[in-house]
């Protein structure tokens, strides 16, 4: 669990953990959970409200409407609308998909599941990533939660991180030694 903690700071880290933690003593860490998961991935399929939260053009006041009406419309929680709506008056809107990420990193963290991000050049299939998660549970002695990105800069291989470890098998970073070492010789 220590390895992931690093990866759990800054001001999303602090909203989730208070969350995490009051949802905890609750009894309903995994309603909330369920929560921080359908506005992580409301968040991720609308692009328009994504910029809209973040962006400094939109009255503070508006934000808060829309976070509150967004989670009322959802159903989610009391305790979760709650949080979102602190955050929002707090000037974090634009944070509440990183707010979402670091409690569904938390409440893995709980379950004794690590979580791994993950960058290819191209798409994973769903083969690749049971793969991987069989690899990196046999070196890391437990299940691991695989969320994998697409980054086509890599040109091949991955990049893997585990909290604070990262393991970097792309072809950029391979090349870019290469080329230091042929400046070097």
């Amino acid at each position: 669990m220590s390895g992931d903690t690093a990866t759990i700071t800054g001001a999303a880290g602090r909203y989730a953990s208070a969350l995490f933690e009051l949802a905890s003593d609750a009894k309903k860490a995994d309603k909330v959970e369920a929560d921080m998961a359908a506005l992580a991935t409301l968040l991720a399929d609308n692009d328009d409200l994504s910029a809209a939260l973040a962006s400094p053009l939109v009255e503070a006041d508006a934000k808060l409407g829309v976070v509150g009406a967004l989670a009322e419309k959802a159903g989610f929680d009391e305790l979760t609308g709650n949080a979102l709506r602190v955050a929002a008056e707090n000037g974090r809107a634009g944070a509440l998909d990183s707010i979402a990420a670091a409690y569904a990193r938390l409440a893995a963290q709980a379950r004794g599941i690590a979580s791994a991000d993950v960058t290819a050049a191209v798409a994973l299939s769903d083969k690749d990533i049971d793969a991987l998660k069989a690899s990196l549970k046999r070196a890391l002695g437990r299940e691991v939660d695989v969320r994998t990105h697409e980054d086509p800069d890599i040109l091949g291989g991955l990049i893997v991180q585990v909290g604070s470890r990262m393991y970097d098998s792309s072809l950029r970073t391979q090349l870019e030694g290469l080329r230091t070492a042929m400046k070097e010789a």
